[in-house]
């Protein structure tokens, strides 16, 4: 897609020291600038300033990494090595269009919960319970996103790193270790579900 496509996008040149400047600004900025136009929902395009190659995947790519180490995790390890072993495998076209349809439900369901806290933020009990309810239904929500790369990456398990679900273990049970990291998972989901409830009144 060239630039000219879409008149409001943010062009961010980014020079061979690495440093980006955004055109719209006339300023040279950092990634964290460019986080703060993705929260806002602004569309940037990152490109190269001397051949004006697309970098914009590897710049938003750079910026999940960073956020990653700074202990902000939103990617469960496991998901990551089922992805990398989708890289070079016969379904890998299918992934972009499965993550962002995930992404999209997901996002809807979050909007609608915020709406139903601001409606019941005079009952407590009432914004714990929808909470919840709510980090519930992103859990099965994610469990099933899981359950359904599981069966494609069987096959080739070497590739994607010999990873093996709980469904594969006998019985269909997981283990001590894998209750303890959804558990892990789910509280964590919570506390970031909290500080959702607390940013919003």
């Amino acid at each position: 897609m060239s630039q000219n496509d879409k008149p409001d996008t943010v062009v961010i040149k980014k020079y061979a020291n690495r440093r980006l400047y955004d055109t719209s600004a006339s300023r040279y900025v950092t990634l964290d600038h460019l986080r703060e136009l993705v929260k806002e929902g602004r569309d940037f395009q990152v490109v190269d300033a001397k051949s004006g190659e697309d970098l914009t995947r590897g710049v938003l790519a750079q910026i999940i990494f960073e956020e990653e180490s700074k202990g902000e995790t939103l990617l469960p390890v496991e998901f990551l090595r089922q992805l990398i072993g989708f890289y070079g495998d016969s379904m890998q076209g299918m992934v972009p269009s499965y993550l962002r349809m995930s992404m999209d439900t997901f996002a809807q369901q979050q909007a609608e919960m915020r709406e139903r806290m601001t409606g019941a933020m005079g009952s407590p009990a009432a914004s714990m319970q929808m909470m919840e309810e709510a980090t519930k239904r992103n859990m099965a929500m994610f469990e099933q996103a899981m359950k359904m790369f599981t069966p494609f990456g069987a096959a080739g398990e070497g590739a994607a790193g010999d990873t093996k679900s709980a469904a594969a273990k006998p019985g269909g049970k997981a283990d001590g270790s894998d209750v303890a990291d959804l558990r892990a998972e789910l509280d964590a989901m919570k506390a970031k579900l909290d500080k959702l409830a607390g940013g919003d009144s």
